[in-house]
């Protein structure tokens, strides 16, 4: 596979034609941070996952009827095709010690710069430097740079550290630990690379996969390890001004095939997550079908953006002010106050432990 260019795209802002068939003409640059606002309290933000996991509660946003997740099959059609991120969660938040006061610490590993050289997020970072000694289960590592703003560059045998001191990290919004550290896991994780799970896939069990089997409905596979960032809300007052995060990405050759083949029988592809749906639309190719690549992606989907790959999506429901809700305004419209507001009416719980909803591409 060939690796991509790395590439953040602003509304209308198309750099690079031959990714950029699908960008829009028109500027969007005026939408504002607070278009995509909107109130929810904190106890509408589930802490645990629910069990079994496709007991969650999944709202059909076409007609508003309410189902849970197992009914997914039953509202796609025969010949669909079902993509998922079989990125796994790794165990990047390490606990250790100061070497030489032995005051605790916690590191989050959030981007590998080389072998042994880890972007990290630090705690307490007001008490540590360049120079720090630090130990994490036996594990030697010290801070080459900073922190500047709790970000630190740490030297360290990452594979040793986590597999001594690692915990899977959880979003910053759920406070309640997890007893089983694979709840926070997709059944199809594999490549392990993210700091954050690929939730919509949460809700997936093999009853679920086994009714998409017999309804005619495949499942293809691709990766994006999914950064921190993901959960940052929007700072800026225009969307135009926000600099999205990038995260590495790969589309097999059999996630191509697959595509092409959902194309041949009209089918349509159902994109598993917010990160499915950047991954496929970084491929694209312009004619409903994408390449097998593998890079990085900082593709930013704002509403004016043309879709070309993704008909269905499948996600749970967003926090005010991200990147994730306007791509989800990008695809489906701005009726997503109605639906969010169903939703809450009807007691949904949001955000990656939360329920789920289907919606299709709007035209």
């Amino acid at each position: 596979m060939t690796p991509a260019s790395p590439e953040v795209i602003r509304p209308a802002v198309c750099s690079e034609p031959d990714h950029r068939a699908h960008c829009p003409a028109i500027s969007f640059s005026f939408l504002l941070t607070s278009d995509f606002d909107y109130e929810l309290s904190s106890e509408r933000i589930a802490q645990v996952p629910i069990e079994p996991r496709h007991a969650a509660r999944l709202l059909d946003t076409r007609d508003l009827t309410d189902h849970t997740f197992v009914d997914l099959p039953e509202l796609l059609e025969p010949g669909d095709l079902v993509v998922v991120n079989r990125t796994r969660v790794r165990a990047a938040r390490l606990k250790g010690r100061k070497t030489d006061t032995g005051g605790q610490v916690e590191a989050l590993l959030l981007r590998r710069i080389s072998d042994d050289l880890w972007q990290a997020a630090v705690r307490p970072s007001r008490r540590l430097r360049s120079g720090t000694l630090l130990d994490f289960g036996s594990t030697p590592a010290v801070i080459e740079e900073g922190p500047v703003q709790g970000i630190a560059t740490l030297r360290i045998d990452a594979k040793a550290a986590m597999a001594t001191a690692g915990e899977v990290p959880l979003p910053p919004y759920v406070h309640t630990a997890l007893t089983d550290q694979n709840r926070y896991q997709t059944i199809f994780a594999h490549e392990a690379g993210s700091a954050a799970a690929s939730t919509a896939a949460l809700h997936f069990t093999s009853e679920v996969t086994a009714r998409l089997n017999q309804r005619q409905i495949d499942i293809a596979e691709v990766v994006l390890h999914i950064g921190l960032d993901t959960f940052r809300p929007i700072s800026s007052d225009h969307i135009a001004d926000h600099q999205i995060h990038t995260e590495g990405f790969e589309v097999p050759e059999a996630a191509a095939r697959a595509i092409k083949e959902c194309r041949q029988r009209q089918g349509r592809v159902i994109a598993i997550g917010t990160t499915v749906t950047r991954t496929l639309e970084t491929v694209a190719t312009g004619d409903g079908l994408v390449r097998a690549e593998s890079g990085t992606t900082g593709l930013f989907i704002t509403p004016g953006y043309e879709f070309t790959v993704v008909d269905g999506l499948v996600t749970n429901f967003h926090l005010p002010r991200t990147t994730l809700l306007v791509l989800l305004t990008a695809f489906m419209g701005t009726n997503w106050r109605d639906v969010y507001q169903a939703a809450l009416e009807r007691g949904y719980r949001f955000a990656s432990f939360g329920d789920a909803m289907y919606t299709e591409r709007s035209v």
